[in-house]
């Protein structure tokens, strides 16, 4: 059995909740696509990572069906187990940094897949919203405290792959298949962006997204990372 880090990114203060994550350090044990894909599936986390050059901070990122250019925990969880000022990615270079118990990214708002983001009035609307109808990807949200930067947000798949496509079998391939996402860095990301602002956001059951805006089209995410095994 190929060896792999299992971690969880953007957990609450306590260290619970988060998404967790699998990360093969040594990528050159599955150097084909087609074996990085398999192992994906089997492991079933919402993305793996295979780690190209350690010191460069190269990777690789699958769903269990489909290889991403880019995903928001995953590299906000690799940047951290590196230890490494930034990651290079299929769809360009990630600047990393560690401050404290958050560990941080940069990345472009277009290098997400998309979101439908659906803002409701209150806190509660989210927290009682069931799981929508199969279809569009949607990120649900209301301000906790728009003044603070505060906000709610719940995610979910539907039947929508990373690339934004309907696929006509089986769940969201992002989430392996999962109602609702725990923790979603690319929906983070494009909220940011469209807003203009830093947010702090907890998400599903009590997982903790920080984000910032810089200029010309980058974001900032940031959260906490905890190494399961």
């Amino acid at each position: 059995m190929t060896d792999y880090d299992v971690l969880r990114v953007f957990c609450a203060a306590n260290g619970g909740y988060g998404n967790e994550l699998g990360v093969v350090r040594d990528g050159s044990a599955l150097p084909e696509r087609a074996e990085r894909q398999a192992f994906a599936a089997k492991l079933g986390f919402s993305e793996t990572v295979f780690v190209d050059d350690p010191e460069r901070g190269v990777i690789d990122i699958y769903t269990p069906t489909l290889r991403l250019p880019f995903a928001g925990h995953p590299c906000v969880g690799t940047s951290w187990l590196l230890d490494v000022p930034e990651l290079i990615t299929p769809a360009g270079v990630v600047g990393a940094r560690q401050d404290g118990e958050f560990s941080w990214i940069e990345a472009r708002a277009a290098w997400a897949p998309p979101r439908t983001l659906r803002q409701y009035a209150t806190p509660a609307e989210v927290d009682d919203l069931p799981v929508p109808p199969k279809g569009e990807w949607i990120y649900a949200w209301a301000w906790e405290d728009e003044a603070a930067g505060r906000v709610r947000a719940r995610g979910f798949p539907g039947r929508i792959d990373e690339r934004g496509e309907s696929r006509s079998g089986g769940a969201g391939a992002c989430t392996g298949g999962i109602d609702e996402d725990e923790a979603t860095g690319a929906a983070a990301l494009l909220l940011t962006d469209r807003l203009g602002r830093a947010l702090n956001i907890t998400q599903g059951a009590g997982s903790q997204i920080l984000t910032a805006p810089q200029p010309h089209g980058w974001v900032e995410i940031g959260g906490r990372v905890f190494l399961e095994r």
